[in-house]
């Protein structure tokens, strides 16, 4: 009895996962991927972290272009070609060049750049076509 609760409480729990990953995410768009680090001027600042990710949140939420998004926090380095200094990355990607070009101009981007532009010291921008 013990084996058959757990099994359908494991494929409960699958298939929830798979239902969400289906339904939640947009397709990865190979394309164009825009990379973003930014360094903050004071990392530890809670209450900067997050007005950032709130903005930031609202921005990719209503942008007409971003297709797939990723925000995430440095991890803790176990090797040394590792960069653990930046505050936040974001990895977006687009249908095209000219679509993340549009997303450079859009109102929503802009917004979201004077809200937060105060925080960050240092910001590093990665741009890549995808090969086909």
């Amino acid at each position: 009895m013990r084996t058959f609760i757990c099994t359908v409480l494991f494929i409960g729990i699958l298939s929830n996962t798979i239902a969400q990953n289906t339904t939640d995410m947009k397709d990865f768009d190979p394309a164009f991927a825009h990379i973003v680090y930014f360094w903050f001027k004071d990392p530890a600042n809670v209450k900067d972290k997050t007005h950032f990710e709130v903005s930031l949140k609202k921005f990719l939420s209503t942008s007409k272009y971003a297709k797939t998004n990723f925000i995430g926090t440095p991890p803790k380095a176990t090797r040394d070609v590792v960069d653990g200094t930046f505050t936040y990355s974001l990895i977006v990607t687009f249908e095209s060049a000219e679509a993340q070009q549009s997303y450079q101009e859009e109102d929503v981007h802009l917004v979201f750049i004077e809200e937060c532009k105060h925080l960050w010291d240092k910001v590093l921008v990665y741009d890549s076509n995808g090969i086909k």
